[in-house]
């Protein structure tokens, strides 16, 4: 998701590293932090696979600084990924929001749709963090007060996200011929 990460925030404009890590490290918050040690292997990981660019530009003080922009080769790489994201970014729930914070750059209404049909799927299967027999448990049945806790939480939020997931497919169905980012009023 780290590359994802890159390619998404550098296909809306060129950065330098610290900007880059800094807007990864709000995407992801606290649950994954971005170390250096990760993301500067990865920008050369990109580097190297002619997806970014990079040029040095003088900077406010006295050490110039790298600026890092998208190559075509980037574009269509991060189009690509998001077209057809891994299994793994659909069923996680924190790689499918990273999923969903550049979804809008692709151009095709259906394609966008059809990434929203993957995790509407995968959240119509009955789960559970405890099975008893294969069957799931509900938090009904759960005599600990924690994993009670722990299921209706889980409950809700699926819930949310499955009535969120209807909206967005409605809506982009509804008005296929809209790109991504406009809106009705024009």
């Amino acid at each position: 998701m780290l590359e994802l990460s890159i390619l998404g925030f550098l296909f809306e404009e060129p950065l330098h590293g610290y900007e880059l890590k800094a807007r990864i490290q709000g995407l992801s918050g606290h649950i994954r932090p971005v170390s250096d040690g990760a993301l500067y292997p990865a920008i050369s990981r990109l580097v190297k696979a002619g997806l970014i660019e990079q040029r040095t530009e003088p900077g406010s003080g006295a050490a110039p600084r790298r600026i890092l922009s998208l190559t075509e080769a980037g574009r269509a790489e991060l189009l690509a990924r998001l077209r057809h994201p891994k299994e793994a970014d659909i069923t996680d729930g924190q790689r499918f929001f990273t999923l969903l914070a550049f979804l809008h750059h692709l151009p095709d209404r259906a394609e966008q749709a059809a990434v929203l049909r993957r995790r509407q799927a995968f959240l119509n299967i009955p789960a559970s963090f405890f099975y008893r027999d294969g069957e799931p448990v509900r938090a009904e049945e759960s005599p600990s007060l924690f994993r009670q806790g722990m299921l209706r939480i889980a409950r809700a939020t699926g819930t949310e996200e499955k009535k969120w997931l209807a909206e967005a497919i409605g809506s982009l169905e509804d008005h296929p011929a809209l790109h991504a980012g406009e809106s009705r009023s024009g």
